[in-house]
């Protein structure tokens, strides 16, 4: 991913974004510098957080990245896949219901969401809710659009 622009967010625009990250995940936002990262070759940005790319906008909307889902911890809008499903999330696979162990009730169709693994908790990729989180689980179906998982351009992008 070859970086086309790179400046510094204003004051007001830290605070909208931790505002709004703080609303859809429940997390805190914790960082000295954020700068808005615009690429040559992917119409997405990211912004860096002290350097690291912990968010990202997905259709002009900002979420938090697979690293900055690690590195933050959300409370809301979580998926939970059992063990057999993380190779397959972690490629860039759709979510399917029979691999749901849990999600949380917070989630309405279209919400972005953060997927983890159960066993340790550790965010596998970030993707786009089909249903409710209260209908996630089940035998069969897809239910999560994968957006960005470990391993892809954006998951491997340094600044």
């Amino acid at each position: 991913m070859q970086v086309k622009s790179r400046h510094h967010l204003r004051s007001d625009d830290v605070s909208e974004l931790e505002t709004d990250l703080s609303d859809k995940l429940g997390v805190s936002l914790d960082g000295d510098a954020y700068e808005r990262v615009e690429f040559e070759d992917a119409d997405r940005e990211v912004i860096l957080i002290d350097g690291e790319p912990r968010v990202a906008f997905f259709d002009e909307e900002p979420f938090l990245t697979v690293r900055g889902a690690n590195a933050y911890e959300p409370e809301r809008r979580l998926v939970t896949v059992d063990t057999g499903a993380i190779s397959f999330v972690s490629d860039g696979a759709d979510v399917m219901r029979p691999g749901i162990t849990v999600a949380t009730e917070d989630i309405s169709p279209d919400d972005l969401v953060v997927i983890a693994e159960e066993t340790h908790g550790k965010v596998l990729a970030v993707g786009r809710a089909r249903v409710e989180g209260a209908e996630m689980a089940g035998n069969e179906g897809k239910v999560v659009d994968s957006l960005h998982h470990v391993g892809d351009e954006l998951y491997e992008f340094t600044a």
